[in-house]
């Protein structure tokens, strides 16, 4: 945190050092963002992304979304917009702060060149299925989303989400790996606390359950030792192979 001298973040750890949460989804030559954070620059640079062939956004909060600019970046080697998939509600606010990104009259160098798709029902990217999940996020409603491959279910994604509803529960019943909004221990009006993700991911069966956007409230590696043998803490630059 900006101006914070405590012992996590000023801790030497490379697993205390949090950016802002986001992923970046790889398949054979299929390169997929979900969310342009703010610091989406050092983010790519730091993991040597190139090209992306589609960007999903789960709303329109800044900590996911105002980062969307340095994805002119990945549109000058391309001869096509860039596929955003977003809700209803996130492409009004993209329309709002980053209008220009979609007046494609004609492609432009060093501009981001996007096109919108609004879903309200899965999609497809390539060979990839995305299903939609609606969260409450406090007064606002937020997006995770399940991925499958081929008929098969991989992992979902929810970062910010306050409850996961008995209608959301049922569909991530059984997912080999969820990764679950889990702030802090305290109790907050719009995120899971960590006992909270964790009960969740214990009632909807998940075989592994990772705790994403982490505050500074406490070290990685003393938090992740009091975990039950299923659930991880997410740090910046894990990587999960869905296989």
């Amino acid at each position: 945190m900006i101006g914070c001298a405590c012992p996590v973040c000023l801790s030497p750890d490379p697993k205390d050092k949090r950016l802002r949460s986001s992923v970046w989804l790889q398949d054979d030559n299929l390169s997929i963002l979900i969310d342009t954070t703010p610091d989406l620059r050092m983010q790519a640079l730091r993991a040597g992304m190139t090209q992306l062939d589609a960007v999903i956004l789960t709303h329109a909060h800044n900590d996911h979304l105002i980062g969307f600019d340095d994805l002119r970046r990945f549109c000058d080697n391309r001869s096509s917009p860039l596929p955003i998939h977003c809700s209803k509600d996130t492409h009004q606010r993209l329309l709002t702060v980053f209008s220009y990104a979609f007046e494609n009259t004609h492609i432009k160098n060093n501009y981001v060149q996007a096109i919108a798709h609004v879903f309200d029902n899965p999609f497809t990217i390539d060979s990839l299925r995305v299903i939609p999940v609606e969260v409450p996020h406090g007064k606002t409603l937020t997006y995770g989303f399940i991925f499958e491959k081929n008929g098969r279910r991989l992992a979902a994604y929810i970062p910010d989400c306050a409850e996961i509803t008995d209608a959301v529960a049922a569909q991530l019943r059984d997912l080999p790996i969820l990764i679950l909004d889990g702030l802090r221990d305290k109790l907050h009006p719009t995120h899971l606390t960590v006992a909270q993700a964790i009960e969740a991911g214990h009632r909807v069966n998940a075989g592994a359950l990772y705790l994403t956007h982490i505050s500074h409230d406490f070290f990685h590696d003393q938090r992740q030792a009091l975990l039950p043998a299923n659930v991880f803490l997410a740090y910046d630059e894990l990587v999960l192979n869905l296989d």
